[in-house]
Formats: structure tokens, sequence, C-alpha cells
């Protein structure tokens, strides 16, 4: 059975789906493994590193895809300018395909489609659910540490102001003031982050454990009290709130991103579209120069105007809702990404090279499309399916 890792084609990604480390233990695990020639070259991982590790290199991307049982990639698949035809195109019908696929963002809502119609079964590496068995595959866990930290950077370099307090000989230089909405694993990353660079920090949470956790950092949480069946969805993250508390929600949110120098965005509820939070009429009445990082832009983004994949200027805010944050710090991001996924992948083939095990919890949680079927709940809510 041949697993085909190809080079990422979705514009700025510079991740790859496995490294050599991996290769290796995949072909002790009876699988063969084919890696597109130059896959890895982003993260200083290059063909004679895969050959070493016992890998094919294959520098015709349709024959990768067409000889693979198996893909693996990070990101849904794409157009490929390379040879002029989608990814999803060049799969062989039936066939299986991991990666993260974001099924319920509407952009991808056809994607999902030709997968359907090409009869491949698909996981996506964000539908894993939140239990204790499944940590080592949690790969959104791994991104969104890397999000987290990144995206206080970004913020950092587009304010044009300096980020800590500093005394000079005229005075003393305030520090920035960050708000961090969403105190899951991106939100706490960004906290810690912030705080290392001097920031003042205050962040935002419906959830009561979420805001205690935020809490423990040394920051200012704010938030209000939503019953725990409206914000506590499945093994503890947020849950869509209805469209009159996510108004309260904006409303306590609107003085805290006024004042606000840099707003780190990552409320996102897993598997569906990501609520917005802040309006445009919000951005409208924050400082000039201010920055907003929409991190979940992949889920739709927490922001109304933010442009997805670009930064824009708008009102005088610099709002970036660049796609891939994870990207920009490939060589941890792939090595995170591509352990993750080998033990996904262990997982699904529990006796090796063969039949794919749909009963396992994890595997159904974050199972796509099947036998002609789109199965994930969250695609089929925002397609109109449920």
């Amino acid at each position: 059975m041949l697993i085909g890792i190809p080079k990422e084609t979705l514009p700025e990604e510079k991740r790859v789906a496995a490294i050599p480390e991996t290769v290796e233990r995949y072909i002790r695990m009876g699988f063969e493994v084919a890696i597109e020639s130059s896959a890895g070259d982003e993260i200083h991982c290059y063909d004679e590193d895969y050959k070493k590790a016992g890998a094919h290199i294959i520098s015709d991307t349709d024959e990768l895809f067409a000889e693979s049982e198996v893909i693996l990639k990070v990101k849904q698949p794409y157009f490929n300018e390379k040879t002029g035809k989608h990814e999803v195109e060049m799969m062989r019908d039936g066939g299986t395909l991991i990666a993260f696929l974001h099924p319920a963002a509407p952009s991808n809502h056809e994607m999902v489609r030709m997968l359907r119609d090409k009869n491949i079964t698909s996981f996506t590496m964000d539908g894993i659910p939140r239990i204790s068995r499944a940590q080592k595959m949690d790969a959104l866990t791994s991104m969104s540490t890397v999000s987290g930290y990144k995206s206080v950077l970004i913020a950092a370099g587009r304010l044009r102001k300096i980020v800590p307090m500093i005394g000079t000989a005229i005075g003393t230089i305030r520090p920035a003031n960050f708000l961090i909405v969403g105190t899951g694993v991106v939100g706490l990353q960004a906290i810690a982050t912030a705080k290392r660079l001097g920031a003042a920090v205050k962040a935002v949470d419906i959830r009561e454990d979420a805001r205690r956790a935020a809490t423990s950092l040394g920051v200012k949480v704010a938030g209000f009290d939503v019953p725990t069946d409206l914000a506590i969805g499945e093994e503890g993250y947020a849950k869509a709130l209805p469209a009159d508390w996510l108004q309260k929600e904006r409303e306590k949110l609107k003085p805290l991103v006024e004042e606000a120098d840099a707003v780190i965005l990552s409320a996102l509820i897993p598997g569906e579209i990501a609520p917005v939070l802040v309006t445009e009429q919000m951005v409208t009445q924050m400082k000039p120069g201010s920055v907003i990082v929409d991190v979940s832009i992949d889920q739709g983004g927490n922001c109304d105007v933010t442009e997805s994949g670009i930064i824009i200027e708008k009102y005088g805010v610099s709002i970036c809702g660049v796609y891939n944050i994870p990207s920009s710090l490939a060589v941890h991001s792939s090595w995170l990404y591509a352990n993750n996924l080998f033990y996904y992948v262990e997982n699904l083939f529990k006796n090796g090279p063969g039949p794919l095990d749909l009963d396992d919890e994890i595997v159904r949680h974050s199972l796509v499309t099947h036998r002609g079927k789109i199965v994930y709940e969250g695609a089929l809510k925002e397609m109109g399916k449920l």
C-alpha cells in the first residue's frame, strides 16, 4: 500500500506532511512511501534525506497522485498550477486522503463535493476529538500553539508603537494594550507571548474554565456569564451561541476592542464557521494604527471585515487575515504535524496496510466523505443539509 506525500500547492504553504523520521516509521508499519521531489525543501529536508529514510522520490505530480492509495497532506486539496489540474482530479478514485480540510468553511464546500464525487474517503485533522487517547494526534492543538505565538509577533511587527513599557530620559513609554479573544490553545500561547514582550494583556472567553486558565497566566480576564449549556459543547470546546447571546458578547467586547492597540482573534467552534465577534462598526471605533490578527480566518474569521489571505488597512486599522500562520514557522510546524499525522495513520490502520478502522471514535469524528457521501456534520450544517 503506497502512501503519497505531495508538495503543498496552497500559496505560501511551506510545511510538508512527512519528515524523514516519520517516513521510516511508515515503512516499519509495512507501507511504501513516495515523496514528490522537493516537497521538503522549505524545511531543509531534501530528496536525499527522504531517500535515506526509504522513500521513493517522484518528480511527476500526476504520477504521485495516480499511484498513491493514501494521500497525506497538510492543507486541503487545491488547484495545482504546475499540472493545470485540481489536486482532487489527480487522486485515484476510491482513494484515501488525510489533511486539514476545514470542511465547514464555505470556501471549501466545492472541494468537499469533489471528494464525494471521486468516492474519496477523506479525513480532516481539525476534526480530532479532545480525548486523552487522541492527544498525540491532535494537530489542531499543535498548530494552534504555533499560531498563538506567531500571531502576537505579527501584531507587534505591524504596530507603530513599542510593545513593552520603557523608561526614557524624557518620560515613560506606556506598554501596548493587547486583547486576546478566545483563551483556548491559541489564546493561551498568545497571552504568554504578549506578556513576554511586555504588553498589558487582557483576555476574553465565554467559558469559565478557559477564563480560569488565562487567569493563571497572570492576565486580566473579562467576560460575562453565559449558561454552561449554551457556552460549552462536546469535550469542553466553545459552542456556537444563539444570535441573542452572540449580540450580548459583541456588546461586552466593544469597549475592550476600542481601547486595544492589538486584538488577537481566535474564537473557534470545532467543525463550524467561526462566529463574527468584531463587527465593522466596532472596527471604525478602534484607535488609528491598531492591529487585528484574525487567527480564525481558516474557518471564516471572527472579524466582519477581515479579507481572507491578505492584510488590509481599513478605517486606520491593520487587519491581518493571512492563512496558514504555522507555515511561517514551517520547520517546527512540520515536525509537530508530521508526528501527529503518523499517530493518526497508525490508529486508522491498526493492523498495518489494509482496511481502515472506521468504527474508531477518533476516526468517526474526523471522517468527511465516504462511499460517495458527505458525512461530516459541520459541513452538512453549513451546506444546509441538516
